[in-house]
């Protein structure tokens, strides 16, 4: 018997109950992103049952082997009629690239709008000005609901939404320039908030990222208020975006994302990266500090976090299984290690011996996390 592609949905006529039990799996999912994990487990379980029937090892009765099938092909094409989830390989590529497509036209139309209403902003009268700057973004919103109700992948809906953000920050700076108001972090919850709202309605991951930069931005500029500097500076201080990072981190742990899946991953690196670079950066250079030590101090005791922080960062990445986690703690763990070897050694070692070192310590690291890995699938097992 010739095995089908796993790929291929069965063709036929299906049975009443495989239809339900179809119809029944998709309303189970919420997203997407569930419906595609869907497609994957179903695709690797044909792969999977091919390479046992070839070894002999596992060969399902004909029947079996179409009721399972036909229950497969059910629930992919309701999840495909749905969602529009990717299928083949060749999707996924296509999907990546539409992606990638529609945040460069979202970015180049917001450079268009911004520059057309900059040649002609000096003939308009304030009245139109304030009309253009408070219509624009609620005509972008009006268009986001317009094309969500018409694509199932949200491709025109996202780069819409960049626009209604872009016109809504703009919004703000030129109101404020307008009538005069004193500027203030408060901007960057407004933003914030904008960009988190179009986040949640509309499943849009752009704009949630914008929205946790500008959550970032107020955090932190705010602390540095709280410590005595104008708002502006809050740059000038990385400490400032160390609490604002590990509270953006912990965020998905305090607020649950059920029908969200994806979201919670990008608070979580994205404000580990925040923390780590600060810290990185305090490592390197104490006199940025709000601690009143010798900047020698400072950057010995923030080396000492970096490890300590990285090291958590893969222990709980590995525990929680949260891939991205590990990975990004186990990056800046090696850039704190080899921060340091060039900090002892570059200046009297020969640069052959330094890179010779290198190599060693980088095949003494690999000795220790295959050893760790073992040990872990061990447990896991």
């Amino acid at each position: 018997m010739r095995n089908q592609d796993p790929r291929a949905p069965a063709g036929g006529l299906h049975s009443p109950r495989t239809g339900q039990q179809g119809a029944e799996t998709s309303k189970s999912i919420l997203s997407r992103s569930q419906a595609q994990h869907r497609v994957d487990q179903i695709q690797g379980f044909w792969a999977e049952l091919n390479q046992l029937e070839e070894e002999a090892i596992l060969v399902l009765p004909h029947g079996q082997r179409e009721r399972v099938n036909s229950h497969h092909d059910t629930t992919i094409r309701e999840l495909a009629k749905q969602f529009d989830v990717d299928i083949t390989a060749s999707q996924k590529q296509m999907s990546w690239g539409m992606r990638i497509v529609s945040f460069l036209g979202a970015l180049a139309l917001a450079a268009s709008t911004f520059f057309f209403f900059y040649r002609i902003w000096g003939l308009l009268s304030t009245p139109i000005q304030v009309l253009i700057l408070i219509g624009a973004p609620l005509l972008a919103v009006v268009g986001m609901e317009f094309l969500r109700k018409r694509e199932r992948i949200p491709y025109f809906t996202s780069l819409i939404g960049l626009i209604a953000f872009a016109c809504f920050v703009l919004n703000l700076s030129v109101l404020g320039s307008i009538f005069n108001i004193t500027p203030s972090q408060n901007a960057f919850v407004a933003w914030a908030a904008f960009a988190l709202i179009l986040a949640y309605t509309y499943d849009l991951q752009l704009l949630l990222v914008a929205g946790i930069f500008c959550l970032l931005g107020f955090l932190s500029a705010t602390l540095g208020t709280w410590c005595g500097m104008y708002w502006l500076s809050f740059g000038v201080r990385p400490e400032n975006f160390i609490p604002a990072g590990l509270l953006l981190f912990a965020l998905p742990s305090l607020v649950p994302h059920r029908r969200y899946p994806e979201f919670p991953t990008y608070y979580r690196l994205f404000g580990l990266l925040t923390a780590l670079l600060a810290i990185l950066i305090l490592s390197n250079w104490g006199r940025g500090s709000y601690l009143m030590l010798p900047a020698d101090e400072v950057e010995v005791l923030y080396q000492l976090l970096g490890f300590t922080v990285s090291g958590l960062a893969i222990l709980m990445g590995i525990r929680l299984h949260w891939h991205g986690v590990t990975t990004l703690g186990s990056a800046f763990f090696a850039i704190q290690l080899y921060t340091k070897f060039f900090d002892w050694w570059w200046g009297w070692m020969p640069k052959y011996v330094f890179f010779l070192v290198l190599v060693l310590i980088a095949i003494l690291l690999l000795l220790v996390f295959r050893r760790l890995r073992a040990r872990i699938g061990e447990v896991t097992a």
